[in-house]
Formats: structure tokens, C-alpha cells, sequence
């Protein structure tokens, strides 16, 4: 399983994009995570923890199973998808901190790269092909797969809640820093909500 996890590191290409026309550059000051960031992140991992238990709340097996189409994801799917992700997250900022700080990095990219505003572009196996760990199974029971995320989610808001390192000068494959990959993490959830409240719209979605 710890090599495993390792491998998720190693391999993960991140999905924010990070080209150089955004990047901002401050060349005479490093970057300092303030307790401002530290509220936003907190508000917002908790709330799609939140709205997302509420959208998936007292579903029935049938309705967790369903499928728009034969190719397309269930809710369970999703779930389960939403917690790989949150502990390949967890486990590259845990290599990030054994990393240490890189102050010498004067220029990053805004944190706007990493809201995933656009709610119809999913390229994770584009990203991880030829591997394929990032697409779920569905083998797991629907509440199993939300006990497992957001009991990851859980972990992720108390590091947020009590962490005392400069989040904005550790890297992630010197790319996002610490807090933007917070940032990763609920904005992918919150795309694949709108993925979850589509399915659900969806007229053949069972009723019960």
C-alpha cells in the first residue's frame, strides 16, 4: 500500500493549468500564507465536504448505480473517484513538507489556475494513461466510498486548521504550492458536484 501510494506521487500530472502568461512574478519577495488563506481554505474544504454529503444524502442503490449513458460515470463512480483523488492530494503534500521550503522561488503561479472553473473538461485518464487508477471501479457500496472520502476530508481540513508551516513555499513537483493544491482539492469536488446534480437531473434518473 506505502508503495502504492508513492507511485500516485511520482506519477500524478497535475490537471490545473500553469501557463506562463498567468504566472506572477515577485522577484524581491517570497510568498507568505497568511491567516486569511488559511480561513478560505478551511471554509471552502468544509463546505463541499458539506454540500456534497447533502447531494448524495439518502440515495437508493439504484440511484448511486445509475449511469446517463453505458460510458459514463455513476454517482458511486464519482464518489469513489473524488476520494482517490483526496489521498493522492494528501500524500503529495505530505512529500511536499519532507521536501522543505524553496524560498529561492520567485516566481508561481496565481491562485486563480486552480479554481477548475471549467466545469466540462475531465482529462484524468488523458493524465495518467497508460495507468488507470484514477478511474473507479464502482465495486464498493455508494456510502462506503463517502465514508472514505470524508473521513480523508476530515484529515485535510484538521493539517489546514493547525498546520504552522509557510504553506506558499512548499511545492508540489515545483508547481502548485501547498495552499494551492488545498485549493485542488475542493475545487475538484465541487466539479464533480456539478457532475453529481447532472446525473441526478438526468430524466431517467430512478426515483427511488
Amino acid at each position: 500500500m506505502r508503495l502504492t501510494i508513492l507511485l500516485f506521487s511520482s506519477l500524478l500530472v497535475f490537471i490545473a493549468p500553469t501557463k506562463a502568461q498567468t504566472e506572477q512574478d515577485q522577484p524581491s519577495a517570497s510568498p507568505v500564507w497568511t491567516e486569511e488563506d488559511r480561513t478560505y481554505l478551511l471554509q471552502n474544504l468544509v463546505r463541499s465536504k458539506d454540500e456534497l454529503t447533502t447531494a448524495v444524502q439518502n440515495l437508493t442503490e439504484a440511484q448511486w448505480d445509475f449511469k446517463e449513458e453505458p460510458d459514463r460515470w455513476s454517482i458511486n463512480q464519482i464518489v469513489e473517484h473524488l476520494a482517490i483523488y483526496e489521498l493522492i492530494f494528501m500524500n503529495q503534500i505530505s512529500v511536499s513538507l519532507q521536501m522543505g521550503e524553496f524560498p529561492q522561488i520567485k516566481k508561481y503561479p496565481a491562485d486563480s489556475l486552480f479554481l477548475g472553473n471549467n466545469p466540462n473538461k475531465n482529462n484524468t485518464t488523458d493524465f495518467t494513461k497508460p495507468f488507470s487508477y484514477t478511474v473507479p471501479l464502482g465495486n464498493n457500496d455508494g456510502i462506503d466510498n463517502l465514508t472514505w472520502l470524508t473521513t480523508m476530508r476530515n484529515d485535510s481540513i484538521e493539517f489546514v486548521r493547525t498546520e504552522e508551516r509557510n504553506l506558499r513555499l512548499h511545492y508540489i513537483n515545483f508547481g502548485a504550492n501547498i495552499h494551492q493544491q488545498c485549493m485542488q482539492i475542493f475545487s475538484h469536488t465541487d466539479r464533480h458536484l456539478r457532475q453529481i446534480n447532472a446525473v441526478k437531473s438526468h430524466p431517467d434518473f430512478p426515483k427511488s
